[in-house]
């Protein structure tokens, strides 16, 4: 005769899947970053494409746990909206970009050392900004962090939570933002108090924009728009340093 687990049982079996979940989670984000930091302070060409790595063994772990594309923000049935509104970014923020390129106090904001000419910007652009950043955090991001988070918690726990490990995320990349970017240490200097201020701001501002990308996540229901405006910062942007470099 089959024996029928009681409700206790199950209920334990519950609470213990839920325990190891999270402890899966947690370990996640520790490894996630030490790979970011093993990027930023080692100089090995292996180590620029260490995030990257993790990003993808931690995407077929997820699905192996038992994630789906939809918990990922790609599913099927949401790629036609994802293209609709990711086209939609795309467009929006270059213009809002050439447009800032024509005023020049704002031009100074652009200027970035790490692209000051344009082949590098371009190669950078549509060849490492999306494979060695945009894709990877995306994925860690909002596919598996958010994903796991919004199966377990309401939508603005799981949103704010990421968003905060987001904006915590560029902490050490943001270690030499006032001195590499003439518009930031104009503003805030380049000493340690600049050091600092630069790094709260960057902390800052990327945790509200994970907020906004953890709400086009759950808006739309796909991944798309957020890769979409993550390269749009990013990748444009690179593109609009070398030309504001370009343009005095």
């Amino acid at each position: 005769m089959r024996t029928v687990p009681s409700p206790s049982f199950e209920g334990a079996r519950l609470v213990q899947s839920r325990v190891r979940n999270y402890y899966t989670l947690i370990a996640l984000i520790a490894v996630m970053f030490a790979a970011e930091a093993t990027m930023h302070f080692t100089h090995f060409t292996w180590s620029r494409w260490i995030v990257t790595i993790t990003a993808a063994v931690a995407t077929i772990l997820a699905f192996g746990a038992g994630l789906k594309p939809a918990d990922f923000g790609l599913g099927p049935s949401t790629y036609a909206r994802g293209i609709r509104w990711a086209t939609t970014i795309i467009v929006v923020v270059v213009a809002a970009i050439a447009v800032a390129l024509a005023i020049p106090r704002l031009r100074d904001l652009f200027h970035n050392d790490a692209y000051r000419t344009l082949p590098w910007a371009l190669t950078s652009a549509f060849v490492l900004i999306p494979l060695q950043t945009v894709i990877p955090e995306e994925l860690l991001f909002r596919g598996i962090i958010l994903g796991s988070l919004l199966r377990r918690r309401s939508t603005v726990v799981a949103v704010a939570i990421q968003a905060v490990l987001f904006g915590l995320w560029h902490v050490v990349s943001s270690l030499g933002l006032t001195a590499s970017n003439e518009g930031f240490s104009g503003a805030v200097g380049t000493g340690t108090v600049g050091t600092i201020l630069g790094i709260l701001g960057a902390v800052a501002f990327t945790g509200l924009s994970g907020i906004v990308f953890g709400w086009l996540r759950v808006k739309t229901g796909s991944l798309l728009p957020c890769l979409a405006l993550h390269w749009a910062a990013n990748g444009a942007g690179a593109v609009a340093a070398a030309f504001a470099w370009q343009l005095g």
